[in-house]
């Protein structure tokens, strides 16, 4: 990144929730990704760096094992102008430029394909499903969930919880033996995911969430984590339930939605990252839709005078 840029976008700090709770609020999102809450849990893995330009937010990941890219400019201003300026930025970091797991409106609407190509995202699209069907789990194709949830619910003597503040060191103590289980050590991702869910639970006052766990004879053996998306749609950033007892992921996201979400209409579960077994879990509860997710590859890049060049002759 270039010294003016390093100037004009920010690392991305709690101080920041205010203003992109604004714009977001004035553009809700159809993509997991963008609320601030996971935005910040995940900040460690993803290094963003941020500004506010033509009347939207400018977002760039830096992975540190990765290549920057950006994602889909969001706010109430001039979008299409917003897309083209990022891709001039990214342009100064790296010649692949990318915007990624941009939704299926957003390039509709903002993406023109003389401007841009775009790939399907399978691996990133976020599933949904109506929050009636996942308490409910009613009919002959959930036949299999709603039977583990009755064997679950007749051989455990638990209890469901909502998170409060003095329930945070509970939930971080699950999370530490869960690290155990799985030896986290081992697996970065799993590392950058005991780091994000810590972030999460440290700042439990500060962030829009809220939490739910079950208690197993004064054990607790799952958590999930979740806040509203938009007006119609909450979203589940972190689901972890001890895997030796049989029915509880299911028994942990009955019960989330039916305490946290039963006046909204739909919960997006977030995607499946291309991993098979997380793909077979999800399809298995019929999600009612898919957002579907896209990498845009500029044909042409704007510099920062908005003055555009060839992609292929900078390369």
């Amino acid at each position: 990144m270039t010294s003016e840029t390093s100037e004009e976008f920010k690392p991305l700090e709690m101080t920041h929730k205010s203003i992109f709770d604004r714009f977001l609020a004035l553009d809700p999102p159809e993509i997991s990704e963008l609320s601030f809450t996971n935005l910040f849990m995940w900040r460690k893995k993803n290094r963003p760096v941020w500004r506010e330009q033509d009347g939207c937010v400018l977002l760039i990941m830096r992975p540190g094992n990765g290549i920057p890219f950006g994602i889909q400019p969001f706010g109430p201003g001039d979008k299409e102008k917003a897309l083209a300026a990022l891709c001039g930025y990214i342009e100064n970091m790296t010649p692949q430029v990318e915007i990624k797991r941009a939704g299926k409106g957003f390039v509709e609407k903002w993406a023109d394909p003389d401007l841009y190509s775009c790939t399907f995202d399978r691996d990133n699209s976020d599933y949904v499903y109506t929050v009636r069907d996942l308490i409910d789990l009613a009919g002959k194709k959930y036949h299999r969930k709603k039977h583990q949830l009755n064997r679950f619910t007749k051989k455990y003597h638990f209890e469901y919880k909502e998170m409060d503040e003095e329930m945070v060191e509970c939930f971080l103590d699950m999370q530490e033996e869960w690290c155990r289980m799985k030896e986290c050590e081992d697996n970065q991702g799993l590392v950058s995911e005991d780091y994000a869910i810590r972030q999460a639970l440290t700042h439990f006052e500060e962030l829009d969430y809220r939490g739910g766990a079950i208690q197993i004879d004064s054990k607790l053996e799952a958590i999930t984590l979740g806040e509203m998306l938009d007006s119609k749609t909450a979203v589940i950033h972190i689901e972890k339930a001890n895997p030796e007892i049989p029915g509880l992921y299911v028994a942990m996201n009955h019960f989330f939605c039916r305490h946290a979400w039963s006046e909204v209409a739909y919960v997006n579960r977030e995607q499946d990252l291309g991993i098979k077994g997380l793909r077979t879990a999800k399809e298995s509860y019929y999600p009612h839709h898919m957002v579907k997710k896209y990498t845009l590859t500029p044909k042409v890049v704007w510099n920062k005078k908005n003055q555009p060049f060839s992609y292929e002759r900078r390369l």
